[in-house]
């Protein structure tokens, strides 16, 4: 995987250019520019780039802009709306769905034992799922026909588990996952391994058991939606479509073949979740960079609108004191395997392997214990973060929407 981080290379090509023949004009250009953010908004801001980026183009100058950011959240704290839940509440929830879905995969795997079960990818996205369950997925109505939700195929065992929570599924049912064809020899129901309609039609929408299959079908079906409405054959409604799927699913052709397509029919109502675990079923996910710069790349180079979630709320205060962007600098030169290799150590060790790195770095965890490292986590695993993003996504017009969520494989 080619890393894209701007951080990484922008260095390097400075040097090719040479040093900063005008350090002071430089300092008044970047001055300047702090100074119009600061007195006409970003709005004014973004207006005279994009003028300034057309104009070099016209004069041949051979620069345009990375198509990537900065490896932390788009949305910054000031931004964020208030979480109109109760966070104990909807995290004993989650823990509870977690919980079952656990239950459920090791029973039938007792029974069974090659059944299997994916249980890690579930625990991975179960927060983005139940950010969505509770606050965002609107159910069918007499008035409104209803989102439409492609789901994660791993993910199976968590909506399983949900559903049971919400009385929709029997113990029963549970306690014959991935055996259907014996549980109807009882007269029971069971539960198919992915999303299956045809096995399960009144549960299930789409099948997305086949990677590669979800991506490329909740494209056309957003597509085929705008379609009905614009030939006033439905009436126009704020449907949304979502779509939720791995970062490893996304090296699929089917997955990106059509996000062209998305972008030129400014599809607003898509919203792709990536749960970036940084895991395949069988090992990192490709290459010695970052799949989220990667990501971040393809979909803003396709035209979408690009949400990441990166990092919880825990990380907030370490880069509102973060004046000499030590952070940045260090995750730039952080590849995927190295963030995994911290996640799966205490406090201690991101200590001294990751904010021992610098002097800058140090000051910043000075304070803290290791286990105040230790509980430093993932964007993907904060449902506050998370709702931001979801609700920036549905209000978002002109464009597809992706939120690449940093997660970590068998959280919880």
């Amino acid at each position: 995987m080619t890393d894209l981080s701007a951080q990484r290379w922008l260095p390097a090509m400075l040097a090719e250019q040479g040093a900063d023949t005008d350090p002071v004009e430089t300092a008044e250009w970047i001055e300047a520019l702090d100074t119009l953010i600061a007195t006409q908004g970003p709005a004014r801001a973004r207006y005279l780039l994009d003028r300034l980026a057309h104009h070099s183009r016209v004069q041949q100058v051979g620069w345009k802009p990375s198509l990537t950011t900065p490896y932390r959240n788009t949305i910054p704290v000031a931004a964020q709306p208030r979480f109109p839940g109760d966070l104990d509440i909807e995290r004993r929830l989650a823990a509870i769905v977690r919980w079952n879905a656990l239950a459920m995969v090791v029973r039938a795997n007792k029974a069974y034992g090659e059944l299997g079960g994916h249980i890690s990818s579930y625990a991975s996205a179960a927060d983005l799922f139940e950010v969505g369950f509770n606050h965002f997925f609107r159910a069918r109505s007499d008035d409104f026909a209803g989102d439409l939700v492609f789901f994660q195929p791993h993910s199976a065992p968590g909506v399983y588990a949900r559903a049971f929570l919400e009385g929709r599924l029997p113990e029963s049912a549970l306690q014959h996952y991935r055996q259907e064809v014996s549980a109807a020899r009882k007269g029971l129901r069971g539960l198919s391994s992915y999303p299956h309609p045809w096995l399960m039609p009144d549960f299930w929408q789409f099948p997305t058991g086949s990677m590669g299959i979800g991506p490329i079908s909740a494209i056309y079906q957003a597509r085929f939606m705008r379609y009905l409405e614009h030939r006033e054959l439905l009436a126009p409604t704020d449907r949304k479509v979502w779509g939720f799927f791995g970062d490893g699913e996304m090296d699929e052709p089917e997955s990106t073949g059509a996000l062209s397509l998305a972008a030129r029919e400014r599809l607003d109502n898509l919203v792709f979740v990536i749960n970036c675990n940084l895991q395949r079923l069988d090992g990192p996910v490709r290459g010695n960079g970052r799949i989220i710069d990667e990501l971040e790349g393809v979909f803003t180079g396709a035209g979408w609108n690009v949400i990441k979630v990166v990092w919880g709320s825990d990380w907030d205060a370490l880069f509102e004191r973060d004046r000499s962007q030590a952070l940045l600098r260090a995750f730039a030169e952080t590849v995927d395997g190295e963030f995994q290799t911290l996640s799966s150590k205490d406090g201690r060790y991101n200590r001294e392997r990751f904010f021992g790195q610098s002097p800058e770095l140090a000051a910043l965890v000075e304070a803290m214990t290791d286990a105040d490292i230790d509980r430093l986590h993932r964007g993907g695993h904060d449902i506050v973060k998370v709702h931001a993003a979801f609700r920036a996504a549905v209000a978002h017009r002109g464009q597809p929407t992706v939120i690449l969520a940093k997660t970590m494989k068998g959280y919880g």
